[in-house]
């Protein structure tokens, strides 16, 4: 089937054709004493392996990443991983969108006709973040936990305070961010069970499963959570996502050469073929909601509308569950059409590597019998008020 938006060519016709993660880890649990680097380096290592990778030949290695304190960690990833040293890397840093904003560059750059072989995704060690400070007049050190995303008089709000502006700005209730948070934890713990998350893992420093996904909570449990952000707010830690350390990544490719390894029986003959993406800044003190501005620029940009949506496989990034909600309630949709296997509020949140997880998860819920046609959208808001939206298409190579 023809993709709207896409090249005719198939040399320049960008797939993703495969696509791993590590399970999500509690930030100072299990990967606590691997940095940035070693935890992307096991996912590169995995995809390399499995999909038979002629490491020579990949153009670049580009990898999103958050809270880290300079340096290259794609290329130190690629180093670890035992790539060539002909191989260069990439970092990029759009915060929470960074794995993201990687795969999408990727897919213009094979789109471009600059190369036809590329790992892109994300990674984040919040446990092993170094301490980052700025310097004074002084010389001395004036240590920050995060950096800054807006002027001080526009309003640089923390990602809490900026959900609770999002609940009171539009009206979402505490009830309602319980029930999402709830519905997500259920079915990430359902689909857990089922075995759903599998064949995307790549079990690393003892965890083969994801450590998020909580069985034991009930709308009583949810209840007694006081608000941690603003003092009688409604944004809770039930209903906030866990602050987590991860790594994803995947294969982008050109179409033509996605034919070729399929034949020689290399890798899968369907993939996702890229249709499209949008970046947008939005007011940010409102940051939650950037998603739904960037989803509607691309909506312009292809005619996928909201009512595509409901026949599609759609992965958003679970922040807090008012902003889900907020999103939602902009685009006009059924939040249930979002994340069927639970999302960040369940799954974690590895800051720099959840864009990319995104698009891991669309991968696999394709494969579990998505028919082909089938349209396929990440979407994630970002600090400092921006929001980043892809959209795939599910294809026989």
């Amino acid at each position: 089937m023809p993709v709207p938006n896409a090249s005719t060519d198939p040399n320049t016709t960008a797939v993703v054709l495969a696509a791993k993660r590590l399970p999500n880890a509690k930030a100072g649990g299990p990967y606590g004493k691997f940095r940035a680097h070693e935890l992307a380096a096991a996912v590169i290592a995995n995809l390399v392996a499995e999909n038979n990778l002629p490491t020579a030949e990949i153009n670049d290695v580009i990898l999103g990443n958050a809270t880290g304190g300079g340096g290259n960690v794609a290329r130190l990833a690629a180093l670890t991983a035992g790539l060539p040293h002909g191989v260069p890397g990439l970092t990029v840093d759009r915060q929470c969108g960074s794995g993201l904003e990687a795969i999408v560059l990727a897919c213009r750059l094979v789109q471009a006709g600059a190369g036809d072989l590329y790992l892109a995704g994300g990674v984040e060690s919040i446990s092993t973040a170094p301490a980052r400070a700025n310097r004074t007049a002084d010389g001395g050190l004036e240590f920050f936990q995060r950096a800054q995303f807006a002027p001080t008089e526009i309003g640089d709000p923390d990602a809490g305070q900026a959900a609770e502006n999002v609940a009171v700005h539009y009206g979402i209730t505490r009830a309602r961010q319980d029930d999402y948070a709830l519905a997500s934890h259920a079915k990430a713990v359902s689909a857990a069970l089922q075995g759903r998350f599998a064949d995307e893992l790549v079990p690393f420093a003892g965890l083969s499963a994801d450590q998020g996904p909580r069985r034991q909570l009930t709308p009583a449990l949810m209840a007694r959570f006081p608000a941690v952000f603003v003092p009688g707010g409604t944004v809770t830690a039930g209903n906030s996502c866990p602050n987590s350390d991860g790594a994803a990544a995947v294969v982008v490719t050109s179409l033509a050469r996605a034919r070729s390894m399929a034949a020689n029986g290399g890798t899968t003959a369907m993939g996702l073929i890229s249709r499209d993406s949008a970046t947008v800044g939005n007011e940010p003190t409102l940051l939650g909601v950037g998603a739904a501005h960037s989803t509607r620029q691309l909506m312009a940009h292809t005619g996928f509308s909201t009512q595509d949506l409901n026949g599609a496989l759609v992965e958003f990034n679970e922040a807090f569950a008012a902003q889900v909600l907020a999103v939602a309630d902009l685009l006009g949709v059924d939040p249930a059409l979002f994340n069927h296997d639970g999302g960040a509020l369940a799954l974690g949140h590895p800051y720099g590597a959840s864009g990319a997880v995104l698009v891991t998860r669309l991968l696999a819920r394709a494969r579990r019998g998505a028919v082909p046609g089938t349209d396929a959208l990440a979407m994630i808001s970002m600090a400092g008020g921006m929001g980043i939206s892809a959209l795939f298409r599910w294809a026989e190579l």
